[in-house]
């Protein structure tokens, strides 16, 4: 990986010259939401180093050897989760609250890092408004949505050739994490709405500060670049001249929201909170201190499964499944793993190969344990394991891992 004194540590969230180096990972999959329909490639794929540095200016967090050219972003990605009940009511639920609360009726809403375009549908659905989605992955023919008349799909990243498109909000969802160099992108998005646009605009990431608590290793992947907390999210979008009217956590404290609105002025980094960005520098502290042991719980816990001749299964086949299982660099400890995403079937986990299977699999093959890897879907999970006669004992990997033991 090399020594710290060979990388660029210069946050590019606020541009301070020194971030401090916390967690190392080696070679690690570039890419877990990509479709490997052959073994030999998953475990074979391309790999990078996770090197996350934490700045004690702002409180962003990123991967200092993150490199694009690792895992170029197009078609073949599969991060859809409106197949689980669970997300998908979350997702009408706060479709509904945007087009109530700023009045998005009969309007153009544009969304950057669509996806399939679900989220850009269900808001022009709730308020007969007008769509324009950009993602390189789009595929046509995804979804289907009375409102597909009124919204245009663009395979391609939104960027500044794209400037003058008059727009009455800007939604971007779970992409800023995606994005090495934030603070550019920010500020070309800004440029891009021209100085008189005030559109809102609504961003949605993972809060770090929860992965910290938690200790959560396993939503640390190389995908995922940027990392951001209240602190920083704050000083990002104040910096780059918006005004913040806005910031919540949802999904059971998974997700940052962040609502703004242009302004004409520079603002520099008038939303900064130092008691936050403290606040950032001690859970870091904390996390470094006890990391190592959760995952010496989780190892300890499998070992113990496969000696005492349990089957051991993952539920959820995307990020979180490739980070908990390469990081600990499980194999035969865990058999299979479950996603409820069809697109996902007869394909296999990048890095350590295991087949992601439909839970009717899990009919036949019976699994003592059933470890979730998101813990809001537990409910969801559990009563569709009671629904078919399955006893699994399940295990959210958030819980301690040992049996009747602390960490």
């Amino acid at each position: 990986m090399g020594n710290a004194e060979d990388l660029d540590l210069t946050c590019t969230n606020c541009g301070n010259q020194q971030m401090d180096v916390f967690y190392e990972v080696r070679s690690v999959p570039a890419y877990s939401v990509r479709l490997l329909t052959d073994r030999d490639e998953a475990l074979n794929c391309a790999r990078g180093d996770l090197c996350l540095a934490h700045c004690t200016h702002c409180a962003f967090i990123s991967n200092v050897t993150f490199k694009n050219t690792v895992n170029p972003y197009s078609t073949g990605y599969e991060a859809t989760q409106s197949y689980s009940p669970t997300f998908d009511a979350f997702a009408r639920r706060l479709a509904a609250d945007l087009v109530d609360r700023h009045n998005l009726r009969g309007k153009t809403i544009l969304e950057i890092g669509c996806g399939m375009g679900e989220f850009l549908a269900l808001l022009c659905e709730l308020g007969e408004n007008r769509g324009i989605g950009f993602d390189p992955a789009y595929l046509e023919g995804r979804i289907s949505s009375p409102a597909l008349d009124r919204i245009e799909f663009h395979k391609d990243f939104f960027s500044e050739k794209h400037a003058g498109i008059k727009t009455d909000a800007v939604v971007c969802k779970m992409t800023l994490e995606h994005i090495p160099r934030v603070r550019e992108f920010v500020s070309m998005i800004r440029r891009a709405l021209g100085p008189d646009s005030q559109p809102l605009v609504f961003f949605q990431v993972p809060d770090v500060t929860r992965i910290l608590d938690e200790r959560a290793f396993w939503d640390l992947y190389y995908e995922h670049c940027s990392y951001f907390s209240p602190a920083s999210l704050g000083h990002l979008f104040s910096s780059c001249s918006f005004d913040v009217l806005q910031m919540r956590t949802d999904y059971a404290g998974q997700y940052l929201l962040i609502e703004a609105a242009p302004n004409c002025v520079r603002t520099g980094a008038s939303h900064d909170d130092p008691e936050q960005v403290e606040a950032v520098r001690r859970k870091v502290s904390d996390f470094v201190m006890d990391i190592g042991a959760r995952m010496v719980a989780w190892k300890t816990f499998l070992q113990d499964e496969v000696r005492a001749g349990r089957r051991t299964v993952l539920w959820g086949g995307g990020s979180k499944g490739v980070a908990f299982l390469t990081t600990l660099n499980l194999t035969d400890q865990v058999g299979c793993v479950v996603d409820i995403n069809p697109h996902k079937h007869g394909t296999y986990m990048a890095g350590t190969g295991q087949p992601i299977v439909a839970p009717d699999y899990l009919k036949q093959y019976r699994p003592d344990t059933v470890i979730i890897m998101n813990p809001v879907y537990r409910a969801e999970i559990g009563k569709w394991l009671k629904a078919v006669g399955l006893t699994s004992e399940l295990k959210s990997v958030d819980e301690t891992p040992l049996r009747g033991a602390e960490i």
